[in-house]
């Protein structure tokens, strides 16, 4: 491809959005750049304080289990206070919480700001998603979502590099440069972003008006989708927990498991804008059963890798599955919550990744203790085959905002709100 083809290609990529959605794009970049906790918790603890390693699991899961309760409570928030005011207090406190963290001394005080810390740094990720819905036509969410996932990643990559080498001289500079970018990030939104709530019609019914956490977990399909994300959760997950786990008990070096997980942001990276420009207008319900099945047989082909290249090939297969799924879930997820209780959907969705990371652990050390790797990798890939039956069988005659019924046989970026919820304005975005 030319060098002209390229530029063409990525102009297109980016055109069409609105300038509010660019600033939200850079204030998830910035937040991403200056992910040190999260990626260095563990060494913190058992490395540089001297933790036993059952403390620093016990440290993390409560980092994660803050994460399953500010999910519910953020999407109330990002509800009824609205996405900027719930934005602004979610990455204030997180840049309080991570530099209170850097001085704890004490294990219980560690654990308990650790908590803390779960809880602030998840509480903006239904404002977020709400506020990008809100901004962006129904037909560029899609693209919109991947371009933001693509940041996140984008930060990711950079951020562990760059804190890998601050962690060798000061862990507090970490943290306290985490709390900086973070800090950096609350005032872009005070400055740049204004409010997006849509404004509720003085004609809405009252139950048109009024969508509790009830509503969502009444609502079947939803619901749905959330357990699907959370088996989809799962099988990602065991990159982070199983994969070190049988590499270590293969014989492969710390170096080894840094070098074949690192191909999964790298082709993020590359791969994440010309794939959603392929998929953006297909149909979502084969796009998100692909993704199923190649996530789980991407993980279940872990059990014949015998070097690091063969890791590193399955890697790309389940981070192609991640590609595909991330953007297109999304996009589902928006199409599935009503207007004016996105934040609790938002919420709800968000909690099934939460659980997912107290779950995935466990799940890791238990099969893999018991029963040995292999069996693992076997269990992704039945997890992998249920949730790509649950999604043909969730998404069949699904409408579609064309008119036409997912699934069947013609492209479409998702699904409409329900009927028993009021439908996205035209004029959104």
């Amino acid at each position: 491809m030319s060098a002209a083809r390229i530029g063409q290609a990525a102009r297109e990529s980016v055109s069409g959005l609105p300038p509010a959605f660019w600033w939200l794009w850079t204030s998830t970049l910035v937040n991403r750049l200056g992910a040190f906790v999260a990626t260095f918790m563990t060494l913190y603890l058992t490395v540089d304080r001297g933790y036993s390693a059952s403390f620093a699991g016990l440290v993390v899961a409560l980092h994660g289990l803050g994460g399953v309760i500010s999910s519910l409570v953020a999407g109330v928030m990002t509800d009824k206070l609205g996405r900027r005011p719930t934005l602004l207090a979610a990455q204030a406190s997180t840049a309080f919480s991570v530099a209170l963290l850097g001085f704890m001394e004490h294990p219980a005080a560690i654990a308990a700001v650790a908590l803390l810390v779960g809880m602030t740094s998840n509480a903006s990720r239904p404002a977020v998603a709400a506020m990008m819905a809100d901004i962006v036509r129904p037909e560029d969410r899609v693209r919109a979502f991947a371009l933001n996932y693509w940041a996140i990643n984008l930060g990711f990559a950079i951020s562990s590099m760059v804190a890998g080498l601050i962690a060798q001289h000061s862990y507090l500079a970490g943290f306290l440069g985490e709390a900086a970018l973070t800090l950096t990030c609350a005032v872009l939104v005070f400055v740049k972003l204004p409010e997006s709530r849509p404004e509720k019609a003085a004609t809405q019914t009252a139950a048109e008006a009024e969508v509790g956490l009830g509503t969502v977990l009444r609502d079947g399909r939803y619901m749905g989708v959330v357990g699907l994300s959370f088996l989809i959760s799962l099988i990602y997950m065991q990159g982070a927990f199983g994969l070190p786990l049988a590499m270590g008990a293969a014989g492969f070096s710390t170096t080894d498991y840094g070098l074949v997980v690192a191909v999964n942001g790298i082709l993020i990276v590359l791969l994440q804008i010309p794939v959603t420009r392929f998929i953006e207008h297909r149909d979502p319900q084969k796009l998100l059963v692909l993704s199923a099945l190649l996530a789980g047989y991407g993980f279940g082909l872990t059990a014949f890798g015998g070097s690091v290249g063969a890791l590193a090939l399955t890697v790309c297969v389940w981070t192609l599955a991640e590609i595909i799924n991330s953007p297109t879930q999304m996009s589902l997820v928006v199409r599935l919550s009503p207007l004016h209780g996105r934040g609790r959907y938002q919420g709800v969705y968000t909690l099934s990744w939460a659980v997912a990371s107290l779950v995935a652990p466990l799940l890791a050390g238990t099969v893999i203790d018991r029963f040995g790797a292999p069996w693992l990798w076997g269990t992704t890939a039945v997890l992998g085959t249920v949730a790509a039956v649950g999604y043909w069988l969730l998404m069949r005659n699904l409408p579609r905002s064309d008119g036409g019924v997912a699934g069947a046989g013609s492209s479409g970026a998702g699904a409409p709100a329900p009927a028993s919820a009021p439908a996205p304005a035209a004029a959104e975005g």
